[in-house]
């Protein structure tokens, strides 16, 4: 879930960075951290609370260099704690350094346990620093970061895109499922790869495309270039990527996310039709699927609840309690649009239907007379194991539940799910090269008790150039 971001520019990295996790900050409000290279010396600041919270300009001016890296972190792997805020930083033999992770891996424990085994002393209890220490130990003997980085493709197994700042040069790379996202975009006077292309945006930059799967990009000065280390057989997309994680406004895998979700409502109405007077969205998540659905309903779409902005995502808040909590203030009803109204209300997903629950129990009180839940994703029956805070079956309150019952625990009066099917044609691929663990139960990686799509991750051999021609942009420096 986490959001990271790499930027060379001459002009300066670090406020580039700090204005691109901002438009990140969606994926991560636990922490936030950057890395900046100035000539030999690595700068880092990092701490936990929000993009604003963390820097302040003073700070900024101090993380000088053209080349660096930055992070949001949602903790899925290690503890909310101030070792876990990366990026984290490796210094040996002249060279430093410092990477950046989003994503979950299968196979941390055995390979921290291989580690440790060899006397390696862990400080944190993340995926990162697992990592990192991969990269470093093939860094001593290839010094050369594609022998690297094709060592530890090799190694992990699981979701994972990277950030790397190895002295002045950014690097990233992407999992051979392309699980999770990653894009590279072209500045004025530089680069950027990040999470998604609203980081982009938000530098007034072009997108030029997505990383591949298996990817390897380097950004050196005015130069890209690229190398393909590893191909899988076919992908596995996170769906969830569509669904709620990425801003609608972004474009995930060539996919403008509003474009799918809009798509979804659509189809939601196709599913059990309704008679309603208003369509109402769940806000942020849910307005474009109701946008989808007042199309092809005819039914008005009218806004009944309204967001206060100033209150984070609360399915990505670490704690029951606070997620909770959040709710109460996150949200409120706009009493004169829902009383004695038919609502039919769009969400994204019901996870552990906390704020499903709370969500209806306010529209019920504020006068509405039928209130028909529609939701963008089938239900959620299985946990994540690659990067989503679904930990257990026990807190998925469709796991071992048909529809009836859940409709009964949130109190709705109607209750309909998109079906898995639909859900796929709205993103417009094929079902294999998604990563629908969640709604199945069948995951793309081989997880200890859990069903696997087998041969999903056989890789095809060989190492190649990608062709870049076509963005490769010579550019003068200021």
């Amino acid at each position: 879930m986490c959001g990271i971001v790499g930027i060379v520019d001459a002009g300066g990295a670090s406020f580039p960075l700090y204005y691109a996790l901002y438009a990140l900050q969606h994926r991560g409000q636990e922490s936030a951290g950057i890395s900046t290279f100035e000539g030999t010396t690595l700068h880092t600041y990092k701490a936990q609370g929000l993009v604003a919270e963390v820097f302040e300009s003073h700070t900024l001016e101090k993380l000088r260099g053209n080349a660096g890296i930055g992070h949001v972190r949602y903790p899925a792997t290690g503890s909310a704690v101030p070792e876990n805020v990366q990026p984290f930083n490796f210094r040996y033999q002249g060279l430093d350094l410092s990477i950046a992770h989003n994503g979950n891996l299968v196979n941390t424990t055995e390979l921290r346990e291989e580690y440790e085994r060899k006397g390696q002393i862990f400080c944190t209890t993340t995926d990162a620093e697992v990592i990192g220490y991969i990269i470093a130990e093939a860094l001593r003997t290839s010094k050369s970061m594609e022998n690297a980085v094709r060592h530890c493709m090799h190694r992990l197994r699981g979701s994972y895109a990277i950030v790397a700042l190895l002295n002045d040069t950014v690097y990233a790379f992407r999992d051979p499922l392309g699980i999770i996202p990653l894009c590279i975009g072209e500045l004025d006077h530089g680069y950027i790869i990040a999470s998604e292309s609203v980081a982009i945006d938000a530098l007034d930059g072009k997108l030029i495309r997505d990383v591949r799967p298996g990817e390897l990009v380097r950004l050196d000065g005015d130069d890209l270039s690229s190398t393909q280390i590893t191909t899988a057989k076919r992908t596995a997309h996170c769906i969830f990527e569509y669904v709620y994680f990425a801003r609608a406004d972004s474009v995930i895998d060539g996919r403008l996310v509003y474009d799918v979700r809009r798509r979804i409502g659509q189809g939601l109405y196709d599913v059990l039709p309704i008679t309603g007077d208003i369509v109402c969205p769940v806000p942020d998540s849910g307005t474009a699927y109701a946008a989808g659905y007042a199309e092809r309903s005819g039914i008005p779409f009218v806004e009944g609840l309204m967001k206060n902005r100033y209150v984070g995502r609360t399915f990505i808040m670490p704690v029951q309690q606070q997620r909770e909590r959040a709710v109460r203030i996150k949200l409120n009803t706009v009493k004169g649009n829902l009383k004695g109204k038919r609502v039919v209300l769009i969400d994204d997903s019901i996870v552990r239907g906390t704020t499903s629950r709370r969500i209806v129990k306010m529209i019920q009180e504020a006068g509405a007379s039928e209130i028909h839940l529609r939701v963008g994703s089938p239900p959620i029956i299985s946990p994540c194991y690659l990067g989503v805070d679904m930990p257990s079956r026990t807190e998925l309150i469709a796991s071992g539940k048909g529809i009836e019952a859940v409709r009964e625990s949130v109190g709705a009066t109607s209750l309909a799910y998109i079906p898995l099917r639909d859900l796929v044609e709205a993103i417009g691929c094929n079902e294999q090269d998604l990563c629908t663990g969640c709604l199945t139960g069948c995951y793309p990686v081989g997880i200890s008790g859990e069903e696997c799509r087998h041969n999903a991750i056989d890789y095809v051999a060989g190492t190649h150039q990608a062709d870049l021609s076509a963005f490769r942009i010579e550019k003068q420096r200021t």
